[in-house]
């Protein structure tokens, strides 16, 4: 029997701790640094108001494309055996709803908490989710022959521009 060692990636397990560790980041790393000016009040209040926006929207996002990918749900790129290919829900409207609404959450978090670092920390995650979703897709490509007409018609992250 041939085992699947998790550290060699094969299913794309560095693609989900890279991700943890900047979601750590992003809620428990420092928010700002020294040195780094701080947010005027009539910023940090539309700041407050687009991150609560901004958060809310994520987690509807996030919550729909849990409930819509249903039994087909796990943290790898890799997809499950005998998965199916899921189009409805928001995957009618971006390909990849969860990572979306993560990202909204917390891009509306640093907003909430002002935090230059915690900006920064949630545009990498960013681009974690977009390099994972890559290799989510070749693996995608590979189990249905129909994604590739999906993925030309639907938006990868924010419908009808990525």
């Amino acid at each position: 029997m041939k085992t699947n060692r998790w550290w060699r990636g094969l299913r794309g397990e560095w693609y989900v701790v890279a991700q943890d560790i900047f979601g750590l980041l992003v809620f428990l790393g420092p928010r700002t640094f020294p040195g780094l000016p701080a947010w005027n009040s009539s910023v940090a209040q539309v700041a407050a108001i687009a991150g609560k926006i901004f958060a809310i929207a994520g987690m509807v996002l996030l919550i729909c494309g849990i409930v819509a990918l249903g039994k087909n749900i796990t943290p790898l790129p890799k997809p499950k055996e005998n998965t199916t290919l899921v189009e409805k829900g928001p995957y009618r409207f971006v390909r990849h709803p969860i990572y979306g609404g993560l990202f909204l959450l917390t891009i509306g978090y640093a907003l909430i908490v002002h935090g230059w670092l915690t900006l920064l920390y949630s545009s990498f995650l960013f681009i974690c989710f977009d390099l994972k979703s890559r290799k989510e897709e070749e693996f995608l490509l590979k189990q249905f022959p129909d994604y590739a007409r999906y993925k030309l018609r639907v938006s990868k992250f924010i419908p009808f521009i990525y």
